[in-house]
């Protein structure tokens, strides 16, 4: 797995429950470090073992810290870039959707080599879609929801998400999207502004 996995995962523990409990997940899962590398690649057991184990530290479901992680990602003042790339995908929440399939490779274009889930979106009406996120390591599905609950925020809509649960390698989101535009979105401009 790629480090930025394993990095976001520390990330999240660290900045949501303290140093403290991620020396915790850290120990509970036996890695040797409590420190990963963004750009090193770990072997997809550790990754599965760290949120095990932090669904343990946490005290709550997998899926739950899974979901917790895909609203950090997009929400952190730390990891701010991320959420800038996904606005890249639309002016409102449904050209958002339609713009998941092309994810993965926009992701790439910023690190070449990290494997993102596939995605594909199929749209069943104006109101309602479902993603299919097709990866070796399941879970993805939850952090998307976490993802799209805080996009559909962003944009201001209103959407209702439930995890279909997974088959092989392939986890499905239903999405309806309740209202476009229920509210204001928060405020995104192209240009990121100097500090």
């Amino acid at each position: 797995m790629h480090g930025l996995i394993n990095r976001a995962i520390q990330c999240f523990v660290r900045d949501s429950y303290g140093q403290p409990r991620w020396v915790e997940v850290c120990r509970l899962a036996d890695v040797e470090t409590t420190d990963f590398e963004a750009m090193l690649h770990y072997e997809d057991s550790v990754t599965e073992d760290l949120i095990k184990a932090a669904s343990e530290v946490i005290g709550a479901p997998l899926e739950t810290v899974l979901e917790d992680i895909g609203t950090y990602l997009v929400t952190h003042p730390n990891v701010e870039a991320l959420r800038r790339l996904l606005r890249f995908g639309g002016v409102d929440f449904v050209d958002f959707l339609h713009s998941l399939d092309d994810l993965p490779e926009r992701a790439r274009l910023a690190v070449d080599d990290l494997i993102l889930p596939s995605m594909e979106l199929r749209e069943h009406s104006s109101e309602c879609y479902s993603l299919t996120c097709r990866h070796p390591q399941l879970g993805f599905g939850h952090v998307m929801i976490g993802i799209l609950r805080t996009m559909a925020d962003d944009y201001g809509a209103l959407v209702f998400l439930e995890h279909k649960g997974a088959e092989q390698d392939a986890e499905v989101v239903d999405i309806t999207l309740v209202v476009n535009a229920f509210a204001s979105g928060r405020e995104f401009e192209l240009g990121a502004r100097a500090q």
